[in-house]
């Protein structure tokens, strides 16, 4: 990445010493002398680790790793300008993006359950305690009806975004401890 800012900087600081050749640019030399014969040892493309970080609503965060072969800075930024940039150094970058849905691990196999102590709660199968990926707020068992606590026991399958929402909006009345108006 030093390479590609270097080379950034010497073409930007060879512009204005050729144009201006100003006492003010001076300075700039030493340094441009070091970077430009840093990219005449440089041959071909820029071969750079990239790694893609969706951050989903139920928090989970995937990370897939690529191999990009630059050859020009601006068809590089154009495909990542829907990214953020998070890190980078000399031989990586990082970029992260928000995903409106949840994790693919929720929709193959997330079951929504609540653990011992009434906590609504999303598993990774069927609900058992060895298994909770997160944890919500705690249910008052007693309100709840026997049908709707029988299908938290046996676990409700998430398997879309739009599940997920109701789920959480339809146990959210059931909160120990508050009050809710009928």
């Amino acid at each position: 990445m030093r390479t590609i800012w270097g080379l950034l900087i010497a073409g930007s600081a060879s512009f204005y010493l050729f144009f201006f050749q100003t006492d003010a640019f001076n300075f700039l030399s030493d340094r441009t002398s070091q970077y430009a014969l840093a990219a005449e040892q440089i041959e071909g493309p820029l071969k750079l680790e990239v790694i893609l970080e969706r951050e989903y609503l139920d928090g989970e965060v995937s990370q897939e790793t690529i191999e990009e072969t630059i050859w020009t800075l601006e068809d590089f930024w154009a495909k990542y300008d829907q990214w953020q940039l998070v890190d980078m150094d000399i031989d990586y970058m990082v970029f992260r993006r928000k995903v409106d849905d949840i994790s693919p691990l929720l929709k193959a196999n997330g079951y929504f359950g609540v653990t011992e102590d009434g906590t609504l709660t999303i598993f990774n199968g069927k609900p058992q305690n060895t298994n909770i990926i997160q944890s919500f707020f705690q249910i008052d068992l007693g309100k709840l009806e026997s049908a709707k606590c029988e299908e938290l026991k046996k676990g409700i399958p998430i398997v879309s975004k739009d599940r997920y929402v109701e789920v959480l909006e339809t146990f959210k009345s059931y909160t120990a401890g508050e009050k809710h108006a009928n």
